[in-house]
């Protein structure tokens, strides 16, 4: 890979850790085609990018990037793969999702996270998992918003059915 080359992909590497609020870093080291094959389909499915990326040049983009990086620093050892995706617990999922399915082995290896401004080792990979996304807790604060005022509704429903037969009830009586 050429000088150029090499800057090419750090800017890329740059631009795509901009952009994402979530990454993840993995290690798929020693899976067979099938195996990363069925791996990238579940990510896509989950909406989470899957990319190889050589060690020292995600390090350079890392470091020129606004963000802070640098306790993930320690984990860009060996192969390693980075997750990036819209949702908190997506890669988080497709990690334990995968595992799951695929006793046989212990790939993709968790090796830590970046997300929302946090930084998570590999041991942290079930309470990433237990993230709620931004849409999940929304919906979560609709559905406590609304319990309150379905309660209400529903009373006065069943109480104006309740009211409205009793006044035409004393009505008739008055006459």
């Amino acid at each position: 890979m050429t000088r150029e080359e090499k800057k090419q992909a750090i800017d890329k590497l740059s631009v795509l850790l901009a952009e994402s609020k979530n990454v993840y870093l993995a290690d798929i080291s020693g899976m067979d085609a099938d195996q990363t094959s069925k791996l990238r389909r579940l990510c896509f499915s989950k909406g989470v990018a899957l990319q190889l990326v050589k060690n020292t040049l995600l390090r350079k983009a890392m470091e020129s990037c606004v963000k802070d990086y640098d306790e993930l620093y320690d984990v860009l050892k060996g192969n390693t793969s980075m997750m990036l995706s819209d949702a908190a617990n997506a890669p988080a999922k497709a990690i334990t999702e995968f595992l799951k399915k695929n006793k046989n082995t212990d790939k993709p290896l968790f090796k830590g996270a970046f997300v929302e401004e946090s930084v998570y080792s590999a041991d942290q990979l079930a309470i990433l998992e237990q993230l709620k996304s931004k849409e999940e807790l929304i919906g979560d604060i609709i559905t406590l918003l609304q319990s309150p005022a379905k309660n209400v509704i529903s009373g006065l429903q069943s109480g104006g059915n309740t009211l409205a037969g009793l006044m035409k009830t004393l009505e008739e009586r008055a006459q």
